[in-house]
């Protein structure tokens, strides 16, 4: 005889309603990169330290391999695809191309949402403001000087519309 314990969950995941039953242990990384198809959310440490899993939930960057799926029932999900796709980052994309800050891409749409948070919420005036605010993403290519430039290149010009 067997048991199940999946839980019925109802979240918004880049404008779009999705019902699904899951297990209460799956990881919301593994259910947005496996039951939705969502790849651009990667999974690295798997210990919410390098950032590469990282979603925005009501609007504030998370670790999606820290937060389980049913903790997102009742919340808006965004990940990169539809950010991209929206055309909300653009700009940074075309900076981190510009810029050459995407070099394998692993880091890239974890470094995109967190800039775009860091961006929206303001209060970011320096490339020390920019570090310090990223510091919670890795990235073994870069170096993260054409990542601070790219970043730096959108906060300029957005404070001078």
């Amino acid at each position: 005889m067997s048991i199940s314990f999946e839980m019925d969950i109802e979240t918004t995941v880049n404008g779009a309603l999705v019902r699904r039953r899951v297990d209460p242990r799956q990881h919301l990384a593994d259910f947005i990169r496996e039951e939705l198809q969502f790849t651009g959310t990667h999974l690295g440490c798997e210990h919410g330290v390098c950032g590469a899993c990282s979603v925005l939930v009501d609007g504030t960057v998370v670790r999606g391999c820290l937060m389980l799926a049913v903790q997102a029932d009742g919340k808006r999900i965004d990940t990169i695809e539809g950010l991209s796709d929206s055309g909300a980052i653009s700009d940074l994309q075309a900076a981190f191309a510009e810029r050459n800050a995407a070099q394998c891409g692993f880091c890239t749409p974890g470094m995109l949402l967190t800039a775009h948070e860091m961006l929206r919420k303001g209060g970011i005036e320096t490339r020390e403001d920019i570090r310090a605010f990223i510091a919670g993403n890795l990235c073994r290519c870069t170096g993260y000087e054409p990542i601070v430039d790219a970043i730096e290149t959108v906060l300029r010009r957005r404070t001078q519309r």
